[in-house]
């Protein structure tokens, strides 16, 4: 019987099992197999504070992961597939390979960004193709940049990134865009920043990295060549969460509610059902930021400390 089961090994699930296991639980974190998350898959990261010098976003996971096991984490790589409540009010966590038994849980599974699904994508993530302006952004100063995206998230990315690139071009696949008015209206008043609608990117052009796009238009299937010194995805994010439909409360997206702010008296990670905490991108529909995410872990962990002890 363990008292804390972590779900999810981004910056979240890692200091939420510090926090745990400093407090003397007994706690296992369930990583799936791609332990440490979306920061695995960055290079360079510049703005976690501690690292003036920058830190490769694998080694700073890595860094977690020793630091939660230092203080005698349990790590388990598997996936979770559901959560029972049992009888006595504890859970079960159980996973392609066996079962937990547990007196709470944290969620920790963060979101992943939606792909293009564009040929060339891969070979160029973190060489010219990124999914977060506000992580990003600083390294491209003084480029041609294109954003992807027709919502508030491409209108909000464009104009961050207007602060660094000498242009951006929004790109859509569409005449209409779904962002609101007020977004939108933002972005066009932007001299930085133009609009090419009707738009897909056909595929990515380069060699050790991003040095343009083929570019075809959705009415004419003309396709045109385009110098640029990046591409910014800004389509959306899926949420981990998909274990839990049916067990705690989510938005239509599948992002786990949580109570939030409400009061200095409420646990402010606690889900629809007792004993279940959340934290992190699975959350956070609008930050994204590892240093955030972390941040909500510790919450996460120190409103489950608590819990556990009124609980006895």
């Amino acid at each position: 019987m363990y008292d804390i089961v972590i779900i999810g090994s981004g910056p979240a699930g890692y200091t939420a099992a510090i926090y745990s296991s400093r407090a003397f639980l007994k706690t296992v974190l369930i990583s799936g197999f791609i332990p440490g998350g979306q920061l695995t898959t960055t290079t360079e990261i510049d703005n976690f504070p501690g690292f003036p010098e920058g830190i490769m976003g694998p080694q700073l996971m890595m860094n977690m992961k020793a630091q939660a096991e230092r203080f005698g984490t349990e790590m388990i790589t598997d996936a979770v597939t559901t959560i029972k409540k049992e009888p006595d009010g504890t859970f079960a966590v159980v996973t392609g390979n066996g079962t937990y038994q547990t007196k709470s849980i944290i969620v920790a599974t963060g979101a992943q960004a939606k792909a293009m699904g564009i040929a060339g994508e891969e070979t160029y993530r973190g060489k010219g193709i990124s999914y977060c302006a506000t992580c990003d952004g600083f390294f491209f100063k003084d480029k041609q940049l294109i954003v992807v995206g027709g919502g508030d998230t491409a209108m909000e990315e464009a104009t961050f990134l207007t602060k660094f690139a000498t242009h951006v071009t929004i790109l859509h696949r569409r005449e209409e865009f779904r962002a609101s008015a007020i977004m939108l209206e933002k972005a066009k008043k932007d001299p930085k920043i133009s609009f090419l609608t009707n738009s897909v990117i056909e595929s990515f052009v380069g060699d050790t990295k991003l040095t343009g796009v083929k570019i075809k238009n959705t009415v004419t299937n003309a396709i045109t060549d385009m110098p640029i010194d990046g591409v910014f995805a800004a389509i959306g994010h899926t949420p981990a969460t998909v274990f839990l439909q049916g067990i705690v409360a989510m938005d239509a997206a599948g992002y786990v509610q949580i109570k939030g702010m409400r009061s200095a008296t409420e646990a402010h990670s606690a889900t629809s059902v007792d004993g279940i905490f959340a934290a992190g991108d699975c959350v956070d529909t609008r930050y994204r930021q590892g240093i955030v995410a972390a941040g909500m872990g510790a919450m996460a962990a120190i409103d489950a400390e608590r819990w556990l002890q009124d609980k006895k």
